[in-house]
């Protein structure tokens, strides 16, 4: 019910960690936010805010169908250079990074020529690296000399982050691409074919053909990086920010008080909410705006969003618990997390389909918004949509 770039990860919207990122890049002048999503009321009242708490302009900018991830810059990209950039940065709204900007942006300085562009680059194992776009580079220059979208057989284990670093040349590349679209559209004289010029691939598009060229380089880093797909690798992106915020945010961090309620490892908790001094949270837990917790409730590897009521002695693990959605006393909810391996430094989350074999994966657990359990029952690796009300115990179901 609202836009995924808006779904809190780590107590924020997950499109604020970008916003920050970018605020503090010397010489920012304006943040764009585009996407196909019909500008709605919360989506007005978040760019207010952050404006105000990040002195910079922030704009959201309408697509007037999906444009793919080139199709989108390149449509606005009159807005985008109205400034006179000298270049600007592209974030892609479903990941969660360290988001090394400023050392893109001297990487890019040190290296190419005003012309040339920067993709941040990360390890990924060699079986996981085929689920993303791979890029082969020099080892010297790090200039990107290969790149394949979502290879069928290994190629490289550097893979694509979806952060970009661009100057105003790269719309000659992207143009090019809308050219030869039209071109291959009049020929087949589709009747749809003005929307499908439109819909650009940066990454299969324009990457792949800017490869080899001298102009394109990538920037690794080891700082952490992942996507956010699915509900499990929300939960795994919260941990990955709470860890940072030791560093970057220590203020976002519950401590241990008297009187207050048993803090383990890092846990975000929103002011408003109001927790039992006997309740036992973390690690990764973060308990949002207005939220209840009762006497001897445990909550663990879960993210508890606004308004929420967790009466006494619930146990919540790897969950997602909507907003206004009230567990009874002494239920159980629990989901199984999609952790990447934790023995192998350069695992990936896996993006698990949804069914195997006709049968519900195992996965982190979700209560959509508004939903009632009742006092006792257990909910087990269950997806249970909003505003419904159960009478009994659930495991491995999606309740409609």
């Amino acid at each position: 019910e609202v836009p995924k770039p808006l779904f809190p990860v780590a107590g924020v919207p997950m499109v604020q960690h970008h916003i920050e990122a970018c605020a503090k890049v010397p010489g920012m002048k304006e943040i764009l936010l585009m996407g196909f999503y019909q500008p709605h009321e919360a989506l007005s009242r978040f760019l207010v805010s952050a404006q105000q708490e990040f002195k910079i302009p922030i704009r959201y900018l309408q697509e007037y169908a999906a444009l793919g991830t080139g199709g989108g810059i390149y449509h606005f990209r009159d807005q985008i250079l109205s400034g006179g950039a000298e270049a600007f940065f592209v974030l892609n709204a479903d990941v969660c990074s360290e988001f090394p900007l400023q050392e893109m942006l001297e990487f890019w300085q040190q290296h190419g020529d005003v012309h040339s562009f920067v993709i941040l680059g990360t390890t990924a194992n060699r079986t996981q690296a085929l689920n993303y776009g791979c890029i082969v580079a020099n080892v010297d220059t790090q200039e990107v000399q290969h790149y394949v979208e979502k290879p069928s057989t290994f190629v490289s284990e550097i893979i694509n982050c979806g952060i970009y670093l661009f100057t105003p040349a790269i719309f000659q590349h992207i143009g090019e691409v809308f050219q030869r679209n039209q071109q291959e559209l009049v020929l087949e004289e589709s009747s749809n074919g003005w929307q499908r010029a439109e819909v650009i691939r940066l990454e299969q598009d324009v990457f792949t053909a800017l490869a080899g060229s001298g102009k394109l380089y990538v920037y690794k880093t080891d700082g952490f990086w992942s996507q956010i797909k699915s509900a499990g690798s929300a939960i795994y992106a919260s941990r990955l920010y709470l860890n940072q915020y030791s560093k970057s945010h220590p203020e976002r961090l519950a401590q241990n008080k008297p009187g207050g309620p048993v803090i383990r490892g890092n846990v975000y908790i929103h002011p408003t909410a109001s927790i039992d001094s006997t309740a036992v949270l973390g690690p990764n837990v973060s308990i949002g705006e207005g939220v209840m917790v009762g006497a001897g409730v445990r909550v663990r590897e879960s993210i508890v969003l606004h308004g929420a009521s967790l009466h006494d002695h619930t146990c919540v693990l790897n969950t997602i618990v909507g907003w206004d959605s009230t567990i009874g006393r002494w239920a159980r909810v629990e989901g199984t997390p999609s952790d990447p391996n934790p023995n192998d430094p350069y695992a990936r989350i896996n993006s698990e389909t949804l069914f195997r074999d006709g049968r519900l994966t195992p996965s982190i657990t979700i209560l959509g918004c508004s939903v009632t359990i009742p006092a006792e029952v257990v909910i087990l690796n269950s997806i249970v949509l909003p505003h419904k009300e159960l009478s009994h115990s659930y495991k491995n179901q999606i309740i409609l």
